[in-house]
């Protein structure tokens, strides 16, 4: 298992990376997330504003969210 960074640390590119978060029940999730920038955001369409940027991710198969990850592995390491 790879270790875990902080989130502060995560590529901002666009790649996706295994994320951790803790939800409103107070249970921390695991998530594949991809950071979006406003720009990335604006490029696909759709009216968005700054508050819309940041980490998302699908909570269901139909579902995505934007979240605030605490913490994220790339997954390329091994223990």
């Amino acid at each position: 298992m790879a270790a875990r960074k902080p989130i502060d640390t995560a590529p901002k590119d666009g790649r996706k990376v295994q994320v951790y978060w803790i939800d409103a029940d107070g249970q921390e999730n695991e998530s594949i997330a991809q950071y979006r920038s406003l720009e990335r955001l604006k490029a696909a369409g759709g009216e968005w504003d700054e508050s819309d940027a940041g980490w998302w991710a699908f909570v269901d198969s139909d579902t995505q969210k934007r979240i605030t990850p605490h913490s994220w592995t790339s997954g390329d390491e091994e223990d």
